[in-house]
């Protein structure tokens, strides 16, 4: 599913194109390759990286099995985009990142609720002050998702590297550190509520200490019905935030501003879609803003908006969260 929205977006980038596609599936590669008309389609990584019209790699495997394509990518010399999580611990992104540094190319971890406008306009918002001193910063991922969502390796500690904050809740966490910070400290607790037959949790909350002295929560699952938009506050001592998926709905602010009308009006754009019932609703067009500023960048000479270490934060945090839960005490993140 995640390898078409990265293959739609690809087709409508402007200084770009699909120059191949490869699977260990022979079957799957053909029929991929045929949809999306590659050039070229092949049955392992190293027949893509290896050849010459390839610049970037798209990494969309199963999380727990991006190392080593995104490794062998990286060898090749060719710059890697990955799927998020860029791996599920930070022992191996570090490897991924620590090789991508030694051949001098680019990691870019898929994180498309960054390229949203309602999440620029609160970023914005954040980093010229306007909320004063922080208070609180918290995500709520309140999703649904079937019984038959959960087949193969899903929800595996192996393959996925976890539940809904691994899978679901990343996206929110990574916003939530990109307007408030990294939490310095963390207490969760996880269960498996309604998808029992899994192996990891369907269910979390914690509760998050910040370095400014800021306190904030998460509370995610995919066991709810029928599903809400992610919601994300961040509140300060001069103004308050709510955004809902890409949507602003709440903006108070102590001052006002000249924009604040046109902002509260418009709420924010919501083509980035929304994964709160079905995992396929969120479409492309996050994927292609992200990609589209890789591929600009690479023109250009400079430097992506989104790259490989800003990508290990959302994950060092999650697995904080886990040993939290396992541990039943407070954790720092590192």
């Amino acid at each position: 599913m995640v390898a078409d929205f990265h293959a739609q977006a690809i087709s409508h980038l402007k200084g770009a194109h699909l120059a191949g596609v490869a699977s260990r599936n022979a079957a799957k590669a053909r029929e991929f390759g045929e949809k999306h008309k590659a050039p070229f389609v092949g049955l392992d990584i190293d027949s893509l990286v290896g050849r010459s019209e390839v610049d970037i790699v798209c990494i969309t495997t199963s999380s727990g099995a991006h190392l080593e394509p995104a490794l062998a990518a990286i060898r090749a010399g060719k710059h890697v985009i990955i799927e998020k999580p860029i791996e599920i611990t930070t022992e191996r992104i570090d490897q991924i990142l620590e090789a991508a540094r030694t051949a001098e190319v680019w990691v870019v971890p898929i994180f498309q609720g960054r390229f949203g406008e309602g999440a620029r306009t609160v970023k914005s918002a954040v980093e010229t002050g306007r909320l004063g001193r922080p208070v609180l910063a918290s995500a709520y991922v309140k999703w649904h998702r079937g019984a038959q969502y959960y087949t193969g390796t899903r929800g595996s500690l192996a393959i996925d590297g976890g539940g809904v904050l691994m899978a679901q809740a990343i996206h929110a966490i990574d916003l939530l550190q990109w307007f408030a910070g990294m939490p310095s400290e963390v207490f969760a607790w996880s269960g498996r509520r309604v998808h029992t037959g899994i192996e990891a949790e369907d269910t979390a909350a914690a509760a998050l200490k910040f370095e400014n002295g800021a306190l904030g929560a998460i509370e995610a699952s995919t066991a709810l019905y029928p599903g809400w938009q992610r919601r994300i506050e961040i509140c300060g001592e001069n103004g308050s935030i709510a955004l809902e998926d890409d949507r602003i709905t709440r903006w108070d602010f102590r001052q006002p501003a000249p924009e604040d009308a046109g902002i509260r009006s418009a709420g924010g754009a919501a083509a980035l879609g929304s994964g709160a019932s079905a995992p396929n609703a969120i479409g492309f067009v996050g994927h292609q803003r992200q990609i589209q500023d890789f591929v600009d960048a690479l023109h250009s000479g400079g430097a992506p908006l989104l790259a490989g270490p800003e990508g290990r934060k959302a994950v060092a945090i999650i697995r904080a969260l886990y040993a939290s839960a396992l541990s039943g005490a407070s954790v720092r993140v590192t």
